[in-house]
C-alpha cells in the first residue's frame, strides 16, 4: 500500500489530530462498542466516563453516524467516552445512567436536524424514524439539542456542556424557524450551553477536550475556530478585537450619492429634483440657478453631476486595517432580525460571505437588551482535515453494525429492529466531505464547508475490504462510493492563494470557476482499483452526481455509466426555468441535455437498458405558477412520470430559506429601494399544492386542481384527451379511488353499480370500463398508477406513494399515505 499523500488545496496551520499527548485512559484500551450501561463499562474496566455523548440516533458504530466518529476520536486521543442513545427526555434520570462526566457532555441531535425528521415538509409529524429500530417514530422530541441539554444540565449542573451537530450549526445565530414561523434566539442561548461546535468539529473536539483534561475553566475557551459561546459585555476576553458593523460589509439599505462641495444649495436641490429656496438666489437669476431655462425647461448642462471618488492607490498601501484574525463583524441583533426581514436577509448574506476558512471574519451578534444582554460569538470555520487526518478518522475502529442492544431474538440487526438508516450505508463508502456547489436550499456547505476534505485512495480501498470481510450479509455489491457529491473527490482551487482569498458561494455558479480542477482521473483510478479487488461484484454509485463537473470528463461518464449504474441513476436538475434555478445557484438544463445524450451513447456501447432519473423540487422561492406549468410539460414530452415529489423545505439558516422568509433575493445584495430584487415565494397550503401537483401531473387525483389552475392562468389548451394535452378533460375511474377531489368530479363510488368509469391508455386517451360485478368491481386500476406494499424497513415518507404498513391504520398520526386497498 503507498502512503497517504495530502492533496489539500489550503494553506493549513492548524495542529494536528496526532499531534496531542494521548490521555492518561489510553491505556484501558479500544472498546468494541462504547458503552451505553453501566455493565459495559465494567467489562471495560472504567469506574467513570471522560465524556458522555448524548444522541438522537440510535447507536450506530458506523463513520457515516457522527457520534461514532466523534466518539471514536476521542476515544483515539485515549478518553474514555460513553454514549446515551434516544434517552428519555421526559426527567433528567435516563441522563444519569453513565454517572458524571470528568469532563464534559457532548450533546447532538443527530444526523439530522430533530424537526427536519419529525415533520413533513407539510409540517405533519412523520409516523417512522430512519434512525430507529424498527423505524420506530416519536423516540426523540421536539428541538432536542435544546431538550437534551437542559435534561444535562439537570443531571450533573457544574458539568460543561458542547454542543454540536448539524441542529446546532444551522441554528448558531438568530433563525428563521419553519415550524413555528418566526425567527428564534441563537441555539447557544436557547440551550445554555457552554460551547458549541459547528461544522465537522474533530479538530474542534480534540482540543477542547484536552484542554479541559488540563483543567483549563471552560469559560476561558474563546479561541477555538468552529465554537460559538455567549459573551456578556465587558468579558475581558472580547479585548484585543476591532469590531466592525455589517453594514460596512454589506450595505442592507439606501445608499445616496456623496454631494458636491461645490454645488449650491439651489444646485443640490435642482439635481435631486426639488424646487429652490427663495432666499438661495436673487429673483432675476432663479431659474438659472435653479437649472431651468427661462421657458420653465430642465437645461441638462447646468444639473451638476455628484462627485465620483477614486481611491488613490499610492496611499492605499498605507492604510492601516485591522488585522483579519482579530476582526469581528458585528451582525443586527436577534431583536433586529425579528422585526425586519431586510435585516434578517442582510445578516444571513453578511454569515454567508464569512464562511470561508482561508479569510473569514468572526461575528458577533447581541441577544437581549438592559441587564438581559449578551453578545452570541461565532469564531471563524475551523480549518478542514488534511487527507492525512481524514485517513485517520476513517481507518479507527468502527464495528460497522449497530449497538448489540439493538439486536433482534436471533442477534441479528436486520429483522424487525432493523435501522432504516443504517440499512442504506450498510455497504456504502464515504470519500470524501464538503461541497461548492452552493445549492441554496442545501445545508450541505453551511455544516460541512465548500472545501472538499477526501481520503486516500488506499484508506478507501481498505474499508472496502472491511466492509467484505467483516459486514454480515455483504453480497459482494457496494452501494455507494461518494459522500456530499458523487464526483468532488480532489476536486478543488488550483491556487490556495486564490483559495483563501475567494468569498463566492459556489465555484460551479453561474459556470464552472476557470480556478476549479476538474479532473476526475483520481475518481477512475478508484473505482477502477475497488472493483478489481477480490470478493468485489459491483460498485455502485448513489450520491448525488454534478452533471455539470461530470461533462468535463466523458471519460468519467463512460466510466460511471458502463461499470457502476445498476440500471437506474439518480440524478438532480432540480427544475427547467432560468426563474427558479437561479434562486437555486443551479445550472440550466441545457447541462442535463447534454449529459443524457453522453449517457445515452455510453450505455448503448456498453449493450445494457438504463435509464436517468431526474430529481425536481416544487415550490421553492422564486417558481412560479407558469414556472411549474412549464416543468411539467417538460416532464410530459421527455416521458417522466414522478413518483416521489420533494417539497421545497425552508432548513434553518439555507440562503433560500432566507428568500422564503424575507422576500428578499441575498444572492443579489439586500436593499430597501427598488435595487433590491424581490422573489415570488410560494406560500399557503393551496399553492403548495398547485405545484406538487404539477410535479404528479400523471396522477388523477390532482387533476380537478391542475384543471382549475390551468384555465385561470389562460392555459386551457393544455386540458384535451390528445397526446400533447397535459392532463385530460374527463375524471377517470383509477386505483387512486374515488375519494378527495376525484369523488367531487362525480367519479364511479367504490364499490357502486352503475354508470360508466374511465381509465387511460398508453396513448393518454380515455377508455371506457364496462359495468362489472360486484366481485370484480374493486378497482384495480391502471398499472402505472398501482401502489405495492412498502417492503419490511422501507423507509415511508409522505413523497413515496406507499400505503402504511400493516396494523398503522388507526392510529391519530396524521394520514400522509393512501389507504391500504382490500384484496379483490
Amino acid at each position: 500500500m503507498n502512503a497517504p499523500v495530502d492533496v489539500s488545496f489550503f494553506p493549513r496551520d492548524a495542529k494536528p489530530l496526532g499531534s496531542y499527548r494521548p490521555y492518561w485512559a489510553k491505556r484501558f484500551g479500544t472498546a468494541p462498542f462504547l458503552p451505553m450501561s453501566r455493565e459495559e463499562m465494567q467489562q471495560l474496566g472504567w469506574d467513570s466516563c471522560d465524556v458522555v455523548l448524548v444522541t438522537g440516533d440510535a447507536y450506530v458504530d458506523h463513520p457515516s453516524f457522527g457520534m461514532a466518529v466523534i466518539g471514536r476520536v476521542l476515544e483515539a486521543q485515549g478518553f474514555r467516552v460513553g454514549i446515551i442513545a434516544q434517552p428519555d427526555w421526559h426527567s433528567s434520570e435516563p441522563f444519569m445512567a453513565l454517572g458524571r462526566p470528568n469532563l464534559f457532555w457532548g450533546v447532538t441531535a443527530g444526523n439530522m436536524d430533530s424537526m427536519i425528521n419529525r415533520y413533513t415538509a407539510d409540517r405533519k409529524i412523520r409516523s417512522d424514524d430512519a434512525y430507529t429500530p424498527g423505524a420506530e417514530g416519536s423516540r426523540r422530541p421536539d428541538r432536542a439539542a435544546i431538550v437534551y441539554s437542559q435534561r444535562c444540565r439537570e443531571a450533573y449542573k457544574d458539568v460543561p456542556i458542547v454542543l454540536g451537530g448539524i441542529e446546532g450549526s444551522l441554528r448558531r445565530i438568530a433563525h428563521y424557524d419553519y415550524w413555528s414561523d418566526k425567527v428564534r434566539r441563537s441555539i447557544v442561548v436557547d440551550s445554555k450551553c457552554d460551547l458549541l461546535l459547528y461544522g465537522n468539529a474533530e479538530r474542534a473536539l480534540v482540543e477542547i477536550a484536552h484542554r479541559l483534561a488540563a483543567r483549563e475553566p471552560v469559560e476561558r475557551i474563546t479561541d477555538v475556530r468552529g465554537t460559538a459561546f455567549v459573551r456578556r459585555p465587558g468579558d475581558d476576553t472580547s479585548q484585543g478585537w476591532f469590531e466592525i458593523d455589517s453594514s460596512t460589509v454589506d450595505t442592507p439599505g439606501r445608499i445616496d450619492a456623496p454631494i458636491n462641495p461645490y454645488q449650491t444649495t439651489s444646485e443640490q436641490a435642482s439635481a435631486q429634483g426639488a424646487s429652490c429656496a427663495q432666499g438661495d438666489a436673487p429673483d432675476s437669476g432663479a431659474a438659472s440657478a435653479c437649472g431651468t431655462s427661462a421657458g420653465g425647461k430642465k437645461d441638462a448642462q447646468a444639473v451638476a453631476q455628484p462627485l465620483r471618488f477614486v481611491p488613490n492607490l499610492a496611499l492605499a498601501a498605507r492604510r492601516s486595517l485591522p488585522p483579519r484574525d482579530r476582526s469581528v463583524v458585528r451582525l443586527p441583533s436577534y431583536e433586529q432580525v425579528k422585526s425586519d426581514p431586510v435585516l434578517y436577509a442582510h445578516a444571513n448574506r453578511v454569515l454567508h460571505l464569512e464562511t470561508n476558512p482561508g479569510n473569514a471574519r468572526a461575528l458577533v451578534q447581541a441577544h437581549g437588551e438592559g441587564a438581559t444582554a449578551r453578545d452570541v460569538w461565532l469564531n471563524p470555520p475551523p480549518i478542514p482535515l488534511t487527507t492525512a487526518e481524514m485517513d485517520q478518522v476513517f481507518d479507527l475502529p468502527y464495528a460497522r453494525s449497530p449497538h448489540p442492544r439493538y439486536a433482534d431474538e436471533h442477534g441479528r440487526h436486520d429483522g424487525a429492529t432493523k435501522i432504516p438508516a443504517w440499512e442504506m450505508i450498510r455497504f456504502s463508502i464515504n470519500i470524501m466531505r464538503g461541497c461548492f456547489g452552493g445549492c441554496t436550499f442545501c445545508s450541505i456547505t453551511e455544516h460541512e464547508g465548500r472545501i472538499i476534505q477526501s481520503r486516500s485512495e488506499d484508506s478507501i480501498l481498505r474499508e472496502i475490504e472491511d466492509v467484505r470481510d467483516k459486514v454480515q450479509g455483504f453480497t459482494g455489491t457496494i452501494s455507494d462510493l461518494g459522500g456530499p457529491t458523487a464526483n468532488m473527490y480532489r476536486l478543488g482551487c488550483r491556487s490556495p492563494e486564490i483559495e483563501a482569498a475567494c468569498r463566492k458561494p459556489s465555484c460551479v455558479f453561474p459556470g464552472i470557476c476557470q480556478n476549479l480542477t476538474t479532473n476526475h482521473d483520481p475518481l477512475i483510478r478508484i473505482y477502477r482499483r475497488g472493483r478489481a479487488l477480490r470478493g468485489i461484484k459491483k460498485i455502485l454509485i448513489g450520491s448525488g452526481l454534478r452533471y455539470d463537473l461530470a461533462l468535463r470528463s466523458p471519460a468519467y461518464i463512460k466510466e460511471l455509466v458502463q461499470h457502476h449504474v445498476g440500471g437506474y441513476l439518480k440524478i438532480a436538475p432540480e427544475h427547467t426555468e432560468a426563474g427558479p434555478l437561479s434562486k437555486m445557484m443551479k445550472p440550466g438544463i441545457g447541462n442535463y441535455d447534454r449529459f443524457k445524450v453522453l449517457f445515452e451513447k455510453f450505455t448503448e456501447e456498453a449493450g445494457k437498458k438504463q435509464y436517468l432519473i431526474p430529481y425536481f423540487i416544487a415550490a421553492h422561492p422564486g417558481t412560479s405558477d407558469e414556472d411549474m406549468m412549464n416543468l411539467a410539460v417538460w416532464l410530459k414530452k421527455n416521458g417522466f412520470r414522478a413518483d416521489q415529489v420533494q417539497t421545497f423545505y425552508p432548513s434553518p439558516m439555507a440562503t433560500a430559506t432566507a428568500m422564503y422568509h424575507s422576500g428578499y433575493n441575498p444572492l443579489k445584495g439586500v436593499h430597501r429601494d427598488e435595487r433590491g430584487e424581490r422573489v415570488d415565494i410560494v406560500r399557503g397550503e393551496k399553492r403548495r399544492r398547485l405545484h406538487k401537483a404539477f410535479l404528479r401531473y400523471h396522477d388523477p387525483a390532482n387533476w380537478p386542481l391542475l384543471r382549475e389552475a390551468l384555465k385561470a392562468m389562460g392555459r386551457a389548451d393544455l386540458i384535451g384527451n390528445g397526446k400533447h394535452h397535459l392532463i385530460p378533460t374527463f375524471q377517470p375511474l383509477t386505483g387512486c379511488g374515488t375519494s378527495g377531489a376525484a369523488a367531487k368530479a362525480g367519479a364511479t363510488p367504490k364499490g357502486k353499480g352503475g354508470g360508466l368509469g374511465y381509465t387511460v391508455n398508453k396513448d393518454g386517451k380515455a377508455v371506457a370500463l364496462r359495468r362489472r360485478t360486484q366481485e370484480a368491481q374493486e378497482p384495480q386500476g391502471d398499472v402505472r398508477f398501482r401502489r405495492a406494499d412498502p417492503r419490511p424497513g422501507q423507509v415511508l415518507t409522505q413523497h413515496t406513494g406507499l400505503p402504511p404498513r400493516a396494523g398503522t391504520q388507526g392510529k391519530s398520526a396524521p394520514k400522509r399515505t393512501t389507504g391500504r386497498r382490500k384484496a379483490p
